[in-house]
């Protein structure tokens, strides 16, 4: 007798200490607070990619949030200068000419609590440019889009968002062929 209840004493306590391990588990991981609206302004800076045809440039960009606007200093204008500019040295005299380009992207922000974001609609207007060229400014007109939803992300606390130049015009003539430009900003922190 004294052989089988050893074995089912230990059995039992095995059982007992698997029951406790098990129930212990029941939590995934650290508890991520749910994101606020408030938590969306302030000074950002992160990564840009901008994408035309098959010319990719990567860089790093700042810019501010606000409570229903994202505020570029300094938005980068190169490719729209290179569409519509096609002399190499004559993008780089129009673009130390133009100096910064301040640009105002309007949004509309709402929580996502089931996925732990904030989702960000964009109301992209356009951009309009005095682009010199030979001693005329071109009066360029910039079609930006947005084709998704920005998101402020609860886990990493990041901003993701892609802006997109849809079309130009150029003294009232579209340019074509034209390949359109993509700004995508993939992982943006406060800084």
């Amino acid at each position: 007798m004294k052989k089988l209840t050893v074995p089912y004493f230990l059995m039992t306590v095995l059982l007992l200490v698997a029951g406790f391990a098990l129930s212990s588990c029941n939590n995934d991981g650290p508890d991520i607070p749910l994101v606020k609206l408030e938590e969306l302004p302030g000074n950002y800076k992160g990564r840009l990619i901008v994408v035309q045809g098959n010319v990719k440039k990567e860089s790093v960009k700042e810019f501010k949030v606000k409570k229903d606007t994202i505020t570029f200093a300094e938005f980068p204008i190169e490719e729209i200068v290179k569409t519509v500019v096609k002399n190499p040295a004559k993008v780089e005299a129009a673009l130390k000419a133009m100096g910064k380009v301040k640009y105002d992207l309007k949004y509309t922000a709402s929580v996502n609590a089931q996925s732990n974001v904030i989702e960000l609609a964009f109301a992209p207007k356009t951009m309009e440019l005095q682009i010199p060229v030979d001693g005329v400014n071109k009066k360029t007109i910039v079609d930006l889009t947005t084709k998704q939803k920005g998101f402020y992300v609860g886990m990493d606390r990041s901003l993701r968002f892609v802006v997109t130049a849809e079309k130009i015009t150029v003294d009232g003539t579209l340019v074509a062929p034209y390949e359109v430009i993509d700004y995508n900003f993939p992982f943006c922190i406060k800084n």
